[in-house]
């Protein structure tokens, strides 16, 4: 099954660090480590195979894959032995990745994104596309009528800027026939006019943001807490991170989005939601690493008071790239099964999934590997 995987963002740290990781676990130069579609529960031949992944994209930015590559290398991200043998792949990626042009409305930038997936797909002639949203953070969008109905949205697009870039990008995508996945806490296919989009054409969506740190640890931690009956009075935390996502996560809004994409778990699965905030500074010297430190303060058996500290250290890129891989795998084979619309049983890989679903990650595993699990009975 001969699937694009489109990434928006394809020059970004994790974008580079997916299409390295991709072409060195299929020319047997790594192993797949950190890639839940490797694990024996969720083995399918529903889904392709990493071989049968071509790689493209759109990007503002106009550095190379390799320069990009090289200089994730001198951050300690990925091993330069690796880079240097995928190098000449990485050149041939570079020929598939565009610029965006923006037209004089948001109705013909789309058209333009839209041109680009389908001469992608033509001419490679892919069974289909995933495209991948891994651009940096947006502010939330005002709210707009438009965002409520396919039709008004559609005339909108014609004269106003009614879209923010994730939304135009998820817009593109269905209208061209392709899936979608946000990694991203950026709004995406979140509105009610694009999953009336998403039904319409037969295609399915996924998001949003990507759980790799400490939202990955609280997703474990609230629910022992929940199942303890013990009352959690505080949980506050504090991501320290650099790179370019840090940089434009110092910005007040884009902050705002994602800190609120962080805090849902726990009001969820703890049913109220302790004191204590979540703070994300940025701090240039540590480049692509991060860290997250997190004090939380609970009440047992006859009120006594107890506190629990853990701190987290992780590489952005190295934690996200092989759900990158896991996401697209996953998606194309829910959309060649015919699936469209919303897929609720991703959200194992989301902060902040979409639909009504748990956000205890024992439960979220449960529903992916039983979901995976029926398209093996049905093969």
């Amino acid at each position: 099954m001969r699937t694009g995987m489109w990434l928006a963002g394809a020059r970004g740290s994790v974008a580079v660090t997916s299409l390295v990781g991709a072409l060195a676990v299929r020319a047997c130069l790594a192993e797949p480590v950190g890639c839940v579609t490797e694990l024996a529960p969720l083995r399918s031949p529903a889904l392709p195979n990493l071989a049968d992944l071509v790689f493209g994209g759109h990007d503002i930015s106009e550095l190379c894959l390799v320069k990009k590559a090289q200089s994730l290398v001198a951050a300690g991200v990925l091993p330069a032995s690796i880079v240097d043998a995928v190098g000449d792949e990485l050149s041939a990626v570079e020929a598939e990745l565009r610029t965006p042009s923006r037209g004089h409305s948001q109705e013909e930038t789309a058209r333009q994104l839209i041109a680009d997936l389908v001469s992608f797909r033509e001419r490679h002639e892919l069974d289909q596309v995933v495209v991948v949203n891994v651009t940096s953070t947006e502010p939330m969008p005002a709210a707009h009528p438009a965002h409520q109905d396919l039709g008004l949205l559609t005339e909108a697009l014609k004269s106003e800027d009614v879209l923010p870039p994730s939304a135009l990008y998820a817009y593109a995508a269905f209208s061209a026939g392709c899936s979608y996945v946000d990694f991203t806490p950026s709004v995406g296919a979140r509105l009610p006019a694009l999953d009336q989009l998403a039904l319409a054409a037969g295609v399915p969506y996924a998001g949003h943001d990507g759980k790799t740190g400490e939202t990955l640890l609280k997703s474990v931690l609230a629910p022992m807490f929940a199942m303890r009956n013990l009352h959690v009075r505080s949980w506050s935390g504090t991501n320290l991170l650099g790179g370019g996502d840090g940089a434009n996560l110092a910005q007040p809004e884009a902050n705002a989005a994602k800190v609120a994409s962080k805090q849902r778990v726990l009001r969820e699965t703890l049913g109220y939601e302790p004191e204590g905030h979540t703070r994300i500074d940025y701090v240039p010297d540590i480049g692509d690493l991060k860290t997250a430190w997190d004090l939380i303060t609970f009440s047992g058996f006859l009120g006594s008071r107890m506190r629990m500290e853990f701190t987290w250290h992780g590489c952005d890129s190295a934690l996200a790239a092989p759900l990158v891989l896991d996401l697209v795998r996953l998606t194309a084979a829910a959309h060649s099964r015919g699936l469209s619309g919303r897929l609720p049983q991703l959200a194992f890989f989301f902060k902040d999934p979409i639909g009504e679903v748990s956000h205890s990650l024992a439960d979220q595993w449960r529903v992916l590997c039983e979901w995976v699990g029926g398209w093996n009975d049905t093969e």
